[in-house]
């Protein structure tokens, strides 16, 4: 009996040490912005030359839907701001996770590189931060507002003529950059 109990007590341990390990790391905008100023200031440079960006989130049967998108870097926070009852907020209450895309602009220069950002969405229903962000932003009312986690930011950009390059950066680690011709 006391072989038994030992059984289902390390089984238990190994569960738990495997739901720590798949668990994912996320991190708000601004501790992005302190471990990689130079990447984040791009990053948000990038976001600011157009409006409207593309939004990827999940359907109910799991298949992408991509929708446009206009988001906010303030306070720390990168929001994420939607008509009530939209489809993109539905599919961000039940699956939380998106990607994001920096709208590339006319023609093929992308100036800045293309930049993406995934992560998880959450809900924001406190009166208090969104009257925050509905005097800062002025959206139109009633809305769904979403402060993000992320979990990765990418860049990728030509360098010299010459070399594909492809920065990544995910909660905890520094950013890895690889270059290929």
């Amino acid at each position: 009996m006391a072989e038994s109990a030992t059984h289902t007590a390390k089984t238990k341990a190994t569960k738990a040490d495997a739901a720590e390990t798949n668990a994912v790391r996320t991190a708000n905008w601004e501790t992005f912005r302190t471990a990689e100023p130079d990447l984040a200031g791009t990053v948000e440079e990038r976001f600011g030359a157009f409006t409207h960006h593309v939004f990827a989130t999940l359907r109910k049967d799991g298949s992408p839907r991509t929708t446009g998108l206009e988001v906010r870097f303030l306070g720390g926070e990168l929001w994420l701001g939607m008509m009530p009852g939209s489809l993109k907020a539905l599919d961000l209450l039940r699956d939380p996770r998106f990607a994001l895309q920096a709208n590339p602009g006319e023609g093929q220069s992308m100036g800045g590189g293309d930049v993406r950002i995934s992560g998880r969405a959450v809900e924001v229903t406190d009166a208090a931060t969104k009257a925050a962000y509905t005097k800062e932003v002025e959206p139109p009312e009633p809305f769904h507002l979403f402060r993000t986690e992320l979990t990765e930011v990418v860049r990728t950009y030509v360098e010299d003529d010459k070399y594909l390059v492809v920065q990544v950066w995910k909660p905890g680690e520094p950013v890895r950059t690889l270059k290929r011709t």
